[in-house]
């Protein structure tokens, strides 16, 4: 990433002496900059994860980038999740830790959606808001004050509820669609790197492996749910681990720390994107 230096930017004082050895670009780490800073397609979509695209009055310019928050919050969820899932510590429940999927993951990802949505980050908008509505679905399953698992039992009994056949196949359901919807996701993300790629893969993976866990308690195969819950997990593990990985680089990105951390960069099997879309209406 480099700034390409004006004559005016020279008389200013602001380059050093080794200008023109340079060739007259210098690394960002070493320029005061007057102006914008210019950056690759592959860069910007290794920061944004979504194409670069040229917006009048650019907000970039202006405010940060609010992509490694919102993942923060998915990352620190997913954790969370995954961990409870799999039953460690003897954690049995996700009720003691509700409040992952009401503040922890939801407001930091719907604050990051909002961001990415007035700087014109299509995709990662796209993805911050999908992840943000997930938690808060998931965080009223888990609120026994909502009533949902109650109101499938007779006697209003929440535990009796959630046991039923009815509740379970019902989250099964839904979490299949979920990873219907992950699945569109991850195909969009071929066109941005292999980490973010990889967790929609196995995202939507764990999606179905856990719906099938409640598709088994549905059906009474309770030993068969545990084994795909903890299944589903593990999986979920994984992509929370890849999002901590991305969330590191892309915030050592912003830091300006050199951090040689590859992302397996996918933008250059496709197209250039720095295009306007009436471009590409006029070559279809």
């Amino acid at each position: 990433m480099s700034i390409r230096t004006s004559g005016d930017q020279r008389k200013n004082g602001v380059v050093d002496s080794n200008y023109e050895e340079s060739g007259g670009i210098h690394p960002i780490s070493q320029v005061k900059s007057l102006g914008g800073i210019s950056i690759s397609p592959e860069l910007f979509e290794k920061l944004y994860l979504t194409p670069k695209t040229n917006n009048v009055g650019d907000l970039r310019q202006r405010f940060a980038n609010p992509t490694p928050l919102g993942l923060m919050g998915f990352v620190i969820s997913s954790f969370t999740f995954s961990a409870i899932l799999m039953g460690w510590g003897g954690a049995t429940t996700l009720v003691g830790v509700a409040g992952i999927f009401y503040f922890t993951g939801p407001i930091l990802l719907l604050f990051a959606m909002i961001c990415e949505w007035i700087m014109g980050n299509f995709f990662s908008m796209m993805v911050m808001g999908m992840f943000a509505v997930f938690w808060l679905s998931f965080g009223v399953l888990q609120t026994p004050a909502w009533g949902i698992a109650a109101s499938y039992s007779a006697t209003g009994n929440a535990a009796e509820g959630a046991a039923s056949v009815g509740y379970n196949a019902a989250v099964a359901l839904y979490l299949m669609v979920w990873g219907f919807w992950l699945f569109t996701i991850f195909l969009f993300t071929l066109k941005t790197n292999t980490v973010f790629a990889l967790i929609f893969l196995l995202a939507f993976t764990s999606s179905f492996i856990i719906g099938g866990a409640y598709w088994k308690v549905s059906t009474g195969d309770f030993d068969m749910a545990l084994k795909l819950q903890k299944a589903g997990g593990a999986t979920f593990f994984v992509v929370a681990l890849l999002g901590y990985y991305i969330t590191v680089v892309m915030m050592a990105a912003e830091m300006r720390i050199t951090l040689k951390l590859p992302v397996g960069d996918l933008s250059h099997f496709w197209p250039k994107s720095d295009i306007e879309l009436a471009e590409m209406e006029k070559r279809d």
